[in-house]
């Protein structure tokens, strides 16, 4: 098992080189940080060997396989771990000709959570659209479901996959439930088992204070503690730190580094090259136009002074993650008066499930994702209206639930992800990167040589990045009333007409009598 640990100091300004230590006990190398405000992010690679047989055999039944899991609580990022996906878990996989038809199925049951509503791989899951043929990093199929927690899933992963580490995996898997997104990879040509779990935060306010083992049988264990420098290469991220190999190192090593990255920080612009980079000041909410009704309209909401294109190439786009109970009319988005009023330019993409007229109980697939170029006026346009925000009106449908025993079912929409995608001419040099986060689900929407600026949401404004919908129902309540309603107006009806027969047969055989 290999390890690498990353912490990005946030406050450079308050981090000194005695806060970190490395020590040798016996046959045990300890790496130890003390009050270090910092995001980190953990990688571990396992090759099969290392793996329970029934996971190890369960992977070897994919071409590759890549789960993405997201917080639905807001945070602000701190490079290079910008990459985002939307609020809950994410499947994206390419099967192998060999792969039984319900491995997915069983696997997300098994590993994962029993109660995901999955019946089939190909039923269930929705097909990528690649809109770049030349970019090649891409699975070929998608699975979506809105999981608000990982608990569950690291406690069973914990059980199932570590075999001969004893307590350095078992304690990576329980300290992964706090994480703030976590990624696991696995692909044929590799053969390894890669998780990786990010923090955008220490878990305490006085920052991470931790010691970190390695046994001598153990494998090789890289810590880095690192800030975010500024360069002057449009295109890269720079860093400098200390970076420690446990069992080689008797102290941390300084460094310094940069290289192109696919998902380039949002910065606020600087005036002076030895300023530390700052985040930039564009955030977004998102909400329901109330009441919602039947066909809801998600509006998104940027402050209008901040609301700038970080380069001419850039263009602002939104990716949206929609579960199978709420769709898009893609027919409504072909009219350019109709996305000017919205403050839209073009619906981009759109996947899944897609008929406008089926019941949710029709529905096999997860859902349906769309990427849609939205608007941003210039300035003038800003300081003309006044306006402070900037809104972006989205009109969706839902669809006919199943009866419940209850009037509304609440159901989960999470918030869509927002970027800049910016031409990139370094394009090629970006997978060089150590930190380097493909398979989100939009990558291969755009060309190779698209460099994404992601827009953090309000993370000040609390709350979760989910937004709740009541849907109105046939309450199962008040169907006895309808069916002895029914089933007595078809009785009445019955002997009403029995009624009516007899006595016109009745008046006929009387008359008859009297004629004779």
């Amino acid at each position: 098992m290999k390890q690498r640990l990353t912490y990005v100091v946030k406050k450079p300004e308050s981090f000194t080189p005695e806060l970190l230590e490395v020590e040798k006990e016996g046959s045990t190398d300890l790496f130890s940080l003390t009050n270090v405000q910092a995001a980190k992010e953990h990688r571990i690679t396992l090759g099969l060997g290392e793996l329970r047989s029934e996971f190890s055999a369960a992977l070897q039944q994919w071409h590759e396989i890549h789960i993405r899991w997201g917080a639905s609580w807001p945070y602000q990022s701190t490079p290079p771990f910008t990459s985002r996906v939307t609020p809950g878990l994410h499947v994206l996989f390419t099967p192998l000709k060999t792969t039984p038809p319900q491995a997915l199925c069983e696997q997300l049951h098994a590993f994962i959570n029993a109660g995901l509503n999955c019946s089939s791989t190909s039923e269930s899951s929705i097909k990528l659209p690649i809109l770049s043929e030349r970019f090649t990093m891409s699975a070929s199929s998608q699975y979506y479901a809105y999981l608000s927690s990982i608990k569950d899933l690291v406690t069973i992963m914990g059980q199932r996959v570590c075999r001969t580490m004893g307590k350095p995996c078992g304690k990576y898997f329980l300290s992964l439930s706090t994480a703030t997104y976590m990624d696991i990879d696995y692909d044929a040509i590799s053969g390894a088992l890669v998780i990786n779990a990010g923090w955008d935060s220490a878990l305490s306010d006085d920052g991470w204070t931790e010691t970190i083992s390695r046994e001598k049988s153990d494998g090789a264990v890289e810590i880095g503690v690192l800030m975010h420098e500024p360069n002057p290469d449009p295109e890269d991220v720079q860093f400098g730190g200390f970076l420690t190999v446990l069992g080689q190192d008797s102290k941390p090593k300084p460094t310094r580094f940069q290289t192109p990255t696919r998902h380039f920080p949002l910065l606020s612009p600087s005036t002076s090259s030895k300023d530390p980079p700052q985040p930039h000041p564009l955030t977004y909410t998102t909400a329901f136009q109330r009441p919602t009704g039947l066909h809801p309209t998600l509006t998104l909401s940027f402050p209008s002074a901040h609301l700038t294109p970080p380069n001419p190439t850039c263009k602002l786009h939104t990716h949206l993650t929609l579960p199978s109970y709420l769709f898009i009319d893609k027919y409504q988005f072909t009219d350019p008066l109709f996305l000017s009023s919205k403050n839209l330019v073009s619906l981009r993409s759109l996947a899944g499930a897609t008929d406008l007229e089926a019941p949710d109980w029709v529905i096999k697939q997860w859902g349906s994702a769309a990427l849609f170029e939205l608007a941003h006026p210039d300035a003038s346009a800003f300081e003309q209206t006044g306006s402070k925000d900037f809104n972006i009106s989205i009109p969706m449908h839902l669809r006919y639930l199943p009866a419940s025993p209850k009037s509304h079912t609440r159901l989960p929409l999470p918030w869509p992800v927002v970027f800049w995608a910016c031409r990139a001419d370094e394009g090629a040099k970006m997978a060089a990167n150590p930190f380097d986060r493909t398979h989100l689900g939009y990558e291969a929407l755009f060309g190779p040589k698209t460099r994404f600026m992601h827009v953090d949401p309000d993370f000040e404004r609390g709350g979760v990045m989910v937004e709740w919908i009541d849907v109105p129902v046939l309450d199962l309540r008040g169907t006895k009333w309808v069916e002895w309603g029914t089933v007595g107006m078809v009785i009445g009806a019955f002997l009403g007409l029995c009624f009516v027969l007899f006595r016109r047969s009745g008046g006929k055989v009387e008359k008859g009598k009297k004629e004779q």
